[in-house]
């Protein structure tokens, strides 16, 4: 598959300040790429220099092979969604959709049989008389991402676009969005802080912080073979016990912690002596029972959410651990400040410099 965008050796920098460090990265043709990461790890300062609105401190942008170098925004095969969508309040929504179209130039006949197109596409091809104040959120959305496909980009780029909506609408519209970009195919590049947004939709998700990559996989590998211990406490939740190796076995290590010495996978070949965090994910602990690794304290909180509760137990140490369990009734826990015990597996753990 050939790479959409290539970004090679970006580096960005706001005066003393380095926004994005020495970060190289190809992303595929027709693929639908995530940026991931927390406010100010440079996520947006890349989408950004990829549509020509940030020009590059050092390294090359090249899109479809070619480098965009003194190349401005409306020259770029890219198209950008805000976050505040930026639509026109005073056009109906057949008039947004097409005024990328009318400002090229295109023929009416021809940019209205394109626009009907783009209504279809979106399932509102009986609402392109209505004003945008007539919308609700979720329409808005799709409004905005059928204007900027009308002027067929080869990259569309969308900067949190779902981040002012409420959470079911939100969950909705992930799955519209990958819908759209399956049946359009045109390469989507995608800024979120949102694991879910990024693990639900994304063929690959770029992990940032304080501007390099992190990590680069698809939702799978970011979330269950984390390569960074920032990617295993960022993606996803995560209970970590910090402490030294003192012991190496195999693919496994030992590990002595505030809570007690722990064994995990050690896919990191780290040697004793070294000080590493021990990650075990919450749905991966068993509750009140006996395995290759025990731990034991007080019933602090059981968060009840339907199909899964959130068990969280107060360690000798102070610490908080957290297990989630699914299908089972909350009035099968014990009373806060009771004796509980939490279990996992060796295989499920993993070790990671600290």
């Amino acid at each position: 598959m050939t790479a959409a965008v290539e970004i090679d050796h970006l580096t960005v920098q706001f005066g003393l300040f380095t926004a994005v460090k020495d970060v190289s990265l190809q992303i595929r043709q027709g693929e639908f790429f995530s940026f991931l990461g927390p406010s100010g790890c440079g996520k947006t300062t890349i989408l950004r220099a990829i549509s020509g609105f940030q020009d590059p401190t050092q390294g090359v942008i090249r899109i479809g092979g070619q480098d965009m170098s003194g190349i401005g925004p409306n020259q770029r095969p890219t198209a950008l969604i805000f976050q505040n969508l930026a639509l026109f309040p005073l056009m109906t929504v057949s008039e947004n959709i097409g005024y990328g179209l009318r400002v090229r130039g295109v023929p009416k006949a021809d940019r209205d049989r394109k626009v009907d197109e783009l209504l279809n596409l979106i399932a509102l091809s009986d609402q392109g008389h209505k004003k945008i104040e007539e919308l609700s959120g979720g329409q808005k959305q799709r409004v905005a991402i059928a204007r900027a496909l009308a002027v067929e980009p080869k990259v569309l780029l969308l900067d949190e676009p779902l981040s002012a909506l409420d959470l079911k609408l939100r969950q909705h519209m992930r799955n519209e969005l990958r819908a759209i970009q399956r049946r359009v195919g045109v390469t989507f590049i995608y800024i979120t802080h949102d694991q879910g947004e990024a693990l639900t939709m994304s063929d690959r998700i770029a992990v940032m912080n304080r501007g390099k990559i992190e990590q680069v996989g698809n939702g799978r590998d970011v979330y269950e073979h984390p390569q960074t211990s920032f990617v295993a406490s960022f993606v996803g939740e995560n209970n970590g016990f910090t402490g030294t190796i003192t012991k190496i076995s195999g693919h496994q290590a030992e590990i002595e912690t505030s809570v007690g010495r722990l064994v995990g996978l050690n896919k990191k070949s780290l040697p004793v002596g070294t000080k590493a965090t021990l990650f075990i994910r919450p749905e991966a602990m068993q509750f009140g029972a006996q395995g290759e690794n025990n731990l034991s304290g007080t019933a602090a909180d059981a968060a009840y959410e339907g199909m899964t509760t959130h068990l969280t137990m107060k360690a000798h140490d102070g610490s908080s651990i957290v297990a989630t369990l699914t299908g089972a009734p909350a009035r099968e826990f014990p009373s806060q400040g009771s004796s509980v015990s939490f279990a996992f597996a060796t295989r499920d753990a993993l070790i990671l410099p600290a």
